[in-house]
């Protein structure tokens, strides 16, 4: 009979971990991603501290690559040597990565992605493209018509992470501080009153 028992990728506990991966409540923190990739990652690989990003979907581990000691005659030769060190990393170090990647998705439930960095030239590796279902009115849509017809995106969804990126970049301030009030709240909430 439909409406009877639990919806599906429903565990019998009530929380879900259905078709989309684990749900938000399912998540462990991530507060010590940073402080566990630096201790597991081998030394040699990166100089100084590792750059580690998390969201619900995934953690970005991006290092920066020991410098080139050659000398170029010009940038495009210095671009094209950092280019090849970085993709002489990405094969040397594929067999170590994955096993590092399968002990943090076990550890934190989310996906991990890689990067590096060598003087100006970085690159990721394999990073995902999360859907993100939203609903916008008429007015919002046509501003990202409008960016699509400029040529700036070629959809709407291109549009629309094209606009995310646009505030990211000039709200980075603000964006810090919310994240910061954010964090303060949820240690408030942890703490409780006490009884």
């Amino acid at each position: 009979m439909v409406g009877r028992g639990r919806p599906h990728g429903m565990r019998p506990d009530g929380r879900g971990h259905g078709r989309g991966g684990w749900q938000q409540a399912d998540l462990p923190p991530a507060d010590d991603a940073k402080a566990w990739f630096a201790g597991r990652l081998p030394d040699g690989w990166f100089t100084g501290d590792v750059e580690v990003s998390v969201d619900r979907e995934e953690i970005i581990v991006v290092g920066e690559l020991p410098a080139l000691g050659d000398e170029f005659t010009d940038d495009a030769e210095r671009a094209a040597a950092e280019a090849g060190r970085i993709s002489r990393f990405r094969e040397d170090s594929r067999d170590e990565r994955i096993e590092i990647a399968r002990q943090a998705e076990h550890r934190y439930h989310r996906k991990v992605a890689w990067g590096a960095r060598l003087g100006g030239s970085t690159e990721m590796f394999t990073t995902l493209s999360v859907p993100v279902m939203t609903r916008l009115r008429q007015p919002e849509r046509l501003v990202l018509d409008t960016l699509v017809d400029a040529g700036v995106a070629r959809s709407r969804s291109e549009a629309l992470a094209w606009a995310v990126r646009l505030v990211g970049e000039h709200a980075a301030q603000w964006l810090g501080e919310l994240k910061q009030a954010m964090a303060t709240v949820d240690e408030l909430r942890a703490r409780g009153p006490e009884l």
